[in-house]
């Protein structure tokens, strides 16, 4: 569903809520004794682990995500390090968002700690935009969990709500308006603004425009031609009310990617390695059968501590869903590579993170089966495994492809990741 709409609209009736060091918070809200203290969420909790979410009283001691955990501890010795727990994550997100619903029926959740709270259709019901924002901060903490805060910021469209929630954190509330945006953007940089990296600053700076301010009033002419694009427009929208342009609900996906960080414990031999690819590809597995789906392209790719790095990109004469498969036919083209190049294996030591992608879909009922083959009965077959591990719990009914004695793969999930919720 698309909510965009080009009309003028000065109103703040956008409340952008924007849960603080979510993760951590919800650790902290099922574990009364890690409340108050530094607290790093990692995937793994070995040395070189990695901090995926700092809490608050981390981020006071300077640990910030992504950093490597013996490095968080050097720097913030009463760290307390925490395994991640993706299910406790997603239930406490479906919470959250049933909390929104009750103030409004336009909720779009952005990501798994972020969502859009749409007022625009209850100005009459709803007089103080600010006093609604300071409800729902009770509402979770009454409904949801005491420990849980969030700040949330208000403007006339979504990325100017956006802003408005990173401005002040932990548990902010601030309020752009017309009369107050120019003050906001006078003490940001280009690349304080949601959306703008290094790159497009440089290429906006190369065109003349410095700051905030300078985007704000430059012409949608100038910004198109300065972008290169429609962007370039849509930033003069954003900035000067004329419209919504990021609250677009279309669920239609481009592709699927399982990626891992691979630890030291983990590149220690090559079967931990193949364990973690066959991991791979049975999680897209999962995620194309829960959407009725099969892939027709898939690309792999590995870095390396070295710098170096490993691509490879096949199309599929027929779509493809089976995990194994998917698992097979990186094998085969990794095995073919270091025969032709004498080369060590392409999954050694020196890896430091792999990556597995589907994309261009199609539906699943619209897959052309072979004469020769069995493939309606895999597929039946594979769509029944998944109903019955929905229904009984994801190690009820297990593959021999996924027994191990040392699993060494988590379920982790991402911040931008709520597709599989």
């Amino acid at each position: 569903m698309n909510r965009n709409r080009l009309s003028s609209h000065t109103n703040p009736t956008m409340l952008f809520v924007d849960m603080n060091s979510f993760f951590a918070s919800c650790e902290q809200q099922d574990n009364y004794w890690l409340r108050g203290r530094p607290v790093g969420v990692c995937v793994y909790t070995g040395r070189h682990g990695c901090v995926i979410a700092p809490s608050v009283e981390a981020k006071l001691q300077g640990v910030k995500t992504g950093m490597r955990l013996d490095q968080a501890i050097m720097l913030c010795p009463d760290l307390v390090p925490v395994e991640t727990h993706p299910n406790r994550y997603r239930e406490y997100h479906v919470k959250i968002v049933e909390v929104l619903r009750t103030f409004s029926d336009d909720v779009v959740p952005k990501s798994i700690d972020e969502a859009v709270v749409d007022l625009t259709n209850y100005q009459l019901v709803y007089k103080d935009m600010r006093q609604v924002a300071l409800a729902i901060k009770q509402a979770i903490k009454g409904k949801v969990g005491d420990w849980l805060r969030c700040s949330i910021g208000i403007a006339p469209n979504v990325f100017l709500a956006k802003l408005a929630s990173d401005i002040q954190k932990p548990d902010g509330l601030t309020v752009i308006t017309p009369e107050t945006i120019d003050e906001v953007l006078r003490s940001l940089t280009l690349t304080d603004l949601p959306g703008i990296g290094h790159r497009m600053a440089a290429r906006l700076q190369a065109g003349g425009v410095h700051t905030p301010l300078d985007l704000r009033y430059a012409s949608p002419d100038h910004l198109r031609a300065v972008c290169k694009s429609i962007v370039g427009w849509h930033w003069h929208l954003r900035l000067n009310f004329g419209g919504e342009v990021d609250l677009s609900t279309n669920d239609e996906l481009k592709s699927m990617s399982a990626m891992r960080t691979i630890s030291t414990e983990q590149r220690q031999t090559t079967e931990r390695l193949d364990e973690l690819l066959q991991s791979l590809c049975l999680t897209l597995e999962r995620r194309m059968v829960r959407k009725g789906i099969f892939c027709q392209d898939m690309s792999f790719s590995c870095r390396y501590h070295t710098g170096k790095t490993y691509n490879y990109e096949v199309h599929f004469p027929d779509p493809k869903q089976d995990g194994p498969e998917l698992y097979r036919i990186i094998r085969e083209r990794l095995e073919k590579f270091q025969v032709a190049h004498t080369c060590e294996p392409v999954l050694n030591e020196h890896l430091r993170s792999m990556s597995v992608v589907v994309f261009r879909f199609i539906p699943a009922d619209m897959v052309p089966f072979s004469l020769f083959s069995n493939d309606i009965q895999k597929n039946k077959l594979r769509k029944t495994l998944y109903d019955l591990k929905t229904k009984f719990g994801a190690d009820k009914l297990v593959r021999a492809t996924e027994l191990r004695d040392n699993p060494i793969y988590r379920d982790v999930i991402g911040f931008g990741n709520i597709k599989d919720l």
